[in-house]
């Protein structure tokens, strides 16, 4: 599809009127859950289907039962709510429930239009994706992590229309219209597939360099910094690993310690946050990847890249950090400004970080040529690089 295709696409799907987005959002449930809007199994009993389970007790709602593929739940509780597998939710509730499916998560191997239709198979009258449920109830659910409230798009139309033009290729901006559309109506069926490379090191854009200076934001464990080193086996350069988890801290420098001493000596582990300043901040310290700043019982201190490597040249940035992504990057602008490092940054934690992130690097310098590129499916591992035209490979 051509740019200017795109370009009118785009214009379509932020054509619909702020008022009727917003009715939209919180009509869409109810309409496609009736009669059964409150009678609930959430197929689903993982992290997602706990959460949805107490968003909908705190708007009074309680859900018929759980449901899930694994049998290693099946007869079990959570929270009091028994865990029926499949055939039996569908025995017991198929025609008198509506099945919200719980399932979304980034190591999935199939698509939620698959998932939803394998339980109409099965029975389920009425199987539909969490999502408008999310919508309806925004304030016990959202955000959660690119999905929110899709009003807020009509609010920023024009950074969404400048953001698209920022993009090089026809393969980022075709994945940025369809990210838009899914932000707008939940359509998962226009999600491009993942591309083949490894995240963080894509081949066809620029070559991780024998002498790179490598700041790994959101390092957990070191997973990224050994994948690295497997791309470079004759690494002679620095690394600069962000890790504020204290258990992930503890694994990371573990890991540190098997290297080579000469190659330890030239990793540097930071147990700090990145932000746009100096500050304490609560973190969830989960020891997962998924630990966020924000909230929980963890208190860490934060700090801007400007400030932490003042004496570093830095040549390559990668930074997945739960949604503090973009206070990253205005705590780096001084780097960008002087150095303009090959960029890799998540940009699936929040809704607006599809464009408000590759416009603030852009509003820092204008070295950059910019890519999106999707890692798995379903918006997850959606990663924005940004790289120096000098480093490009076709240029």
């Amino acid at each position: 599809m051509k740019t200017d295709e795109l370009s009118r696409e785009l214009d379509q799907i932020l054509s619909e009127s702020r008022d009727a987005v917003v009715k939209r959002e919180q009509t869409t449930f109810d309409t496609i859950a009736a009669p059964f809007e409150r009678s609930l199994v959430l197929f689903g009993a993982g992290n997602l289907g706990r959460k949805a389970l107490a968003g909908l007790r705190k708007a009074g709602i309680e859900p018929l039962a759980f449901s899930d593929n694994s049998e290693s739940v099946w007869g079990t509780t959570i929270d009091g709510i028994a865990v029926l597998s499949p055939t039996e939710a569908i025995e017991k509730h198929g025609g008198k429930a509506t099945f919200v499916m719980t399932i979304w998560r980034g190591e999935g191997t199939d698509r939620m239009p698959d998932r939803i239709a394998a339980l109409k198979k099965l029975g389920a009258e009425r199987a539909i994706p969490f999502g408008s449920l999310f919508w309806k109830h925004a304030d016990e659910f959202l955000p959660h992590y690119a999905l929110g409230l899709p009003h807020r798009l009509c609010d920023q139309v024009d950074e969404i229309r400048a953001g698209l033009a920022l993009f090089e290729d026809e393969a980022s901006r075709f994945e940025y219209v369809a990210q838009i559309k899914w932000r707008m109506a939940l359509d998962f069926e226009t999600l491009p597939n993942p591309v083949k490379h490894e995240i963080y090191f894509p081949d066809d854009l620029f070559e991780i360099q024998k002498s790179e200076v490598f700041v790994d934001c959101g390092a957990f464990d070191g997973d990224t910094v050994r994948r690295f080193l497997v791309h470079r086996p004759d690494f002679q350069g620095q690394i600069k690993s962000f890790e504020p988890d204290p258990q992930n801290f503890q694994k990371l420098k573990a890991f540190i310690a098997t290297l080579p001493s000469d190659l330890q000596q030239r990793i540097t582990p930071y147990p700090f946050a990145i932000a746009a300043k100096r500050e304490k901040v609560r973190f969830s310290g989960t020891g997962t990847e998924a630990a966020s700043v924000g909230v929980g019982p963890v208190e860490v201190d934060a700090a801007p890249l400007d400030e932490i490597l003042a004496d570093s040249a830095p040549t390559y940035l990668k930074m997945d950090t739960e949604g503090s992504e973009l206070d990253g990057v205005e705590g780096a602008q001084n780097i960008l400004k002087k150095y303009a490092p090959a960029l890799a940054l998540c940009v699936y934690h929040r809704q607006d970080h599809l464009w408000k992130v590759p416009l603030k690097v852009r509003e820092y310098s204008d070295k950059y040529r910019f890519f999106l590129r999707p890692h798995l499916l379903e918006v997850w591992d959606l990663v924005m690089y940004a790289v120096p035209k000098d480093r490009l490979r076709t240029a």
